[in-house]
């Protein structure tokens, strides 16, 4: 079995076909590249053979590389992981410049074989990066995707990809698809300039042989392989180039704040490849690619937003021996932002949904959300007017329960009240099938109380969406104490069906994710009330990589939201209840009337359109800076470990049972600096004796909150990391 093959055609055009076995689509391994370079040697050895279509036997070209080539890389060469990587990079790159140059005599740019690319759907990574080295991409009119999004899981294109994109759109052009890992449906690639032309799908690879069968020398010389050769936009020290290479800078760190590496060597790569030859710019893009590989951070961001997200995504932690969940009719109860949310998903994703509220006006204003999403789609060119009308036609806004009848799933998304929960529970069960999941959609209301209103706990669970629901990806499910397996099983079935993410924790105060932010919000607000700058506080944050600083988050959220989760957790812990100093600056903007951005009022002043001006006067005067400002690195400590220190908690005490899943719901759930791959990773990233180090100075400076777990003290002494003693082996 192999990826690549070759096949002879009467008319002299070889037709190279990449089809990974048994795989849905097609992924770069080492075999694979072996493969594809014994093809182009018979391609261009073949006095027979005029040229050569490179395509795939599936509807997508290919998905990118097999990132576990990196980890071997690294083992190329024993004891010298940088030489590994940097030699099979490079073997990368000469196999691409083979494709590229086509055997032409390299003076004369003449005797070249043609190779054009025919994409038949999605090209990503590397599946965009070969086509890029041939001398013509062809792309069928699809939904396909097509670009170079390595920059999403740390790393950049490192195949030639971003030495042969800024030589031919430039940097300025080249910029969002290299740094920000655009992607695009071929109609809008042709007009960027990443393919070349796009063809209906049934004629693409017909028309890509006639292309082959007509080029000319010409056709085959790249722009920057010919004589005169000049850059798009200009390189750093021309007066075109200049500013658009400085303003690249500042944006790259404005955006990444210093924390992800790939993008300041992708910036490297770019500019000091721009000064040189392009056979030597690759290898200057090899070198920062090595780096970048043997970054810790790089291979956090792999294996979280890659591999992790992948496997939970494809049911890691599903209940095994329990057959198809998937849900033909969902119920959802409540048509506020949550429940018109939920519905609006369910139906996008082709499940017929009943959404209910208390009045048809409520039910119908729910439904309405849909409508309004649908049509910013349409103005967008990513939805159709036909889209529109099914998408609606599959949602039915109603007061009535009946409608229910038939449902094998209802996520209840009312008010965050267990009185109401309990009522609209007893009259769903009252119309549900024997074997209906009903699920609370809840953010801190404990599970296995809520349960108790249920006439069948074991068929009741928790399935926590986060706001706004259409953009967030994570979706935390929570277990009661009686939840039963085919509960979790069509909870985890429904999360794929609607294309998120799921995690899956056992019950506890806040579940997982709001454990662990709640820390990270009030401790910013507790240093704003001890006097600490505001926007030392926000900027440390940001500087950590986090998507906003503490404070700005909770304007986000709400401070009369803050107020009301205060105002419970007290009631609930009584004498243990921790965050009164917090309580005393949330609740004083309460009191202005300061409820955050939808009041136009919050920590932040806001204009008249909502858009945030800075921070308050008037905080400065009820909280006075002190004298003495504590150093930026402390302020980072308390930030990070408010929420690292209960990560560790929750999997101390059983609420989180696997690391992947805190994981990937720390970075999708609330941002939790990405580059560091989440809170294990991190701490695997400093070590379990800094970490503990750091706490124990937090500690005696700030209090019990920053106390060492056992779990990480006993990590500590024995030297472990949390994925060498925790992870599945395939996650280690």
């Amino acid at each position: 079995m192999t990826d690549f093959t070759l096949t002879r055609n009467a008319d002299g055009v070889a037709v190279i076909t990449w089809d990974c076995p048994g795989k849905s689509m097609n992924v770069m391994s080492f075999e694979g590249l072996r493969e594809l370079e014994a093809c182009i040697d018979e391609v261009l050895s073949d006095d027979a053979i005029k040229g050569a279509v490179i395509t795939s036997g599936k509807d997508s070209f290919a998905g990118g590389m097999d990132l576990n080539i990196l980890a071997k890389l690294k083992d190329m060469v024993e004891g010298d992981p940088a030489k590994g990587v940097f030699d099979g990079v490079m073997q990368m790159h000469g196999l691409l410049r083979k494709i590229e140059l086509a055997g032409m005599d390299f003076k004369t740019k003449k005797g070249g074989k043609p190779i054009a690319a025919a994409l038949p759907g999605t090209a990503l990574g590397i599946g965009y990066e070969l086509p890029l080295a041939t001398h013509r991409i062809f792309a069928a009119d699809s939904k396909a995707k097509i670009g170079l999004p390595e920059i999403m899981v740390g790393l950049f294109p490192g195949a030639g990809g971003t030495t042969r994109l800024v030589r031919k759109l430039g940097a300025m052009a080249a910029a969002p698809y290299l740094l920000e890992g655009k992607t695009l449906a071929p109609a809008k690639a042709k007009a960027a300039g990443l393919v070349d032309e796009v063809v209906a799908p049934d004629e693409l690879v017909a028309r890509a042989k006639d292309w082959v069968l007509s080029a000319t020398d010409a056709d085959l010389v790249k722009s920057w392989d010919a004589k005169g050769y000049k850059m798009p936009g200009g390189t750093p020290y021309t007066p075109a180039g200049f500013p658009t290479f400085l303003g690249a800078a500042v944006m790259v760190h404005a955006k990444t704040k210093g924390v992800y590496p790939a993008a300041r060597a992708l910036l490297s790569a770019v500019y000091e490849g721009a000064l040189v030859s392009f056979d030597e710019a690759l290898k200057i893009e090899a070198r920062w690619f090595t780096k970048v590989v043997l970054d810790p951070t790089s291979s956090a961001m792999i294996r979280s937003l890659f591999i992790n997200k992948g496997a939970l995504e494809k049911g890691a932690v599903r209940p095994k021996n329990i057959g198809d969940e998937a849900v033909k009719k969902l119920g959802v109860l409540g048509a506020g932002m949550m429940g018109a949310g939920i519905a609006l998903v369910s139906a996008m994703a082709g499940i017929e949904v009943v959404l209910i509220d208390a009045t048809e006006e409520a039910a119908e204003r729910g439904k309405a959300y849909t409508a309004a999403y649908m049509d910013k789609g349409i103005a967008r060119g990513k939805a159709t007017p036909e889209k529109k009308e099914a998408t609606l036609a599959r949602i039915t806004a109603t007061t009535d329960y009946a409608a229910l009848a038939g449902c094998d799933l209802v996520v209840e998304a009312v008010f965050e009240d267990p009185g109401v929960k309990a009522e609209v529970t007893a009259r769903a069960e009252a119309v549900l099938g024997d074997d209906a999941i009903f699920a609370t959609n809840t953010s801190t209301l404990p599970i296995s109380e809520l349960a108790k209103a249920s006439a069948r706990p074991a068929q009741y669970i928790g399935i926590h969406f986060f706001s706004p629901v259409e953009k967030m990806m994570l979706v935390e499910i929570i277990k009661g104490r009686e939840t039963g397996d085919r509960a979790v099983a069509k909870a985890l079935d429904f999360v794929r069906q609607i294309r998120k993410t799921p995690i899956v924790v056992n019950d506890a105060r806040f579940f997982y994710a709001n454990r662990c932010i709640l820390p990270y919000i009030n401790e910013g607000i507790r240093m704003v009330g001890e006097g600490v700058a505001p926007w030392l506080v926000e900027h440390a944050a940001e500087m950590l990589g986090f998507p906003v600083g503490p404070l700005q988050l909770t304007d986000e959220v709400s401070i009369d939201l803050g107020v009301k989760i205060a105002k419970a957790t007290r009631a609930a812990m009584g004498e243990a209840y921790p965050d009164g100093d917090v309580d005393e600056v949330v609740f004083w903007l309460a009191e202005q009337g300061r409820m955050g951005r939808k009041a136009g009022a919050g920590f932040y002043t806001y204009d008249e359109k909502g858009k945030r001006q800075g921070i308050w006067h008037g905080l400065l005067e009820k909280f006075p800076l002190a004298d003495a400002q504590p150093d930026v690195h402390e302020v980072q400590n308390r930030l990070m470990m408010a929420q690292v220190l209960e990560a560790v908690r929750a999997l101390e005490e059983g609420v989180l049972t696997d690391i992947r899943e805190g994981d990937v719901g720390a970075i999708l759930g609330w941002g939790f600096a990405p580059w560091s791959g989440g809170p294990f990773s991190w701490l695997d990233m400093i070590g379990a004796a800094k970490a503990v180090e750091i706490c124990k100075e937090l500690e005696a400076a700030h209090g019990a909150r920053f106390a060492v777990p056992k779990l990480l003290a006993d990590m500590a002494a024995s030297g472990e990391t949390f994925y060498g003693r925790f992870a599945p082996a395939e996650a280690a």
